[in-house]
């Protein structure tokens, strides 16, 4: 199937992964400051474009390095604040951002992709969310299978092992610009 005979417009909603899609994955590590946080090539131009497409744009972000005391979860709101800065003054915008800074090991997380409490989550903050309306952008097994869960469309960016993701895309950019071809 081609991504263009889906028929996005302002009614959907667009998932994104952080990690990986947006910035830079640190190999064996995390993203513990500001200072490491590195965009991916073309990301900021491709989040102003997709602003222009989707109603809602939501990143859902495992954040596993809290639990395991790496960084705190004001460190994290710090580098999330900086990075949102940044992608509106590049003219793109991110509607909301909801993380999980669990092990996943705890019996009460259910927010911990793949679990689908995040996009419960977004779904009960914006209610006109569907699901079937909905693009899930990762680059993880765990991503894919959060998008397969809620019943949204799934895109595999950055990939070195193919998941059974809907679409695979080199990038987000190249998702990007993939869907303003004509």
């Amino acid at each position: 199937m081609n991504i263009q005979k889906l028929g996005i417009d302002k009614t959907w909603t667009l998932f994104l992964d952080r990690d990986g899609v947006i910035n830079n994955k640190r190999d064996n590590d995390y993203v513990k400051t500001w200072d490491e946080f590195e965009f991916l090539p073309g990301v900021l131009d491709a989040l102003k474009e997709l602003s222009k497409i989707f109603g809602k744009i939501i990143i859902v972000t495992n954040q596993r390095g809290i639990a395991k005391g790496l960084y705190t979860e004001e460190d994290f709101a710090h580098i999330t604040v900086n990075m949102l800065d940044e992608i509106e003054d590049a003219g793109g915008r991110i509607d909301w951002v909801f993380y999980c800074p669990h092990m996943g090991s705890e019996p009460e997380c259910n927010c911990r992709k793949p679990k689908p409490g995040m996009g419960l989550k977004a779904k009960n903050k914006f209610p006109a969310i569907g699901f079937s309306n909905t693009i899930m952008v990762g680059d993880s097994a765990s991503d894919i299978e959060f998008g397969k869960t809620l019943g949204m469309t799934t895109i595999q960016v950055n990939y070195i092992d193919e998941y059974p993701a809907d679409f695979h895309f080199r990038s987000l950019n190249h998702f990007s610009t993939t869907l303003f071809d004509k």
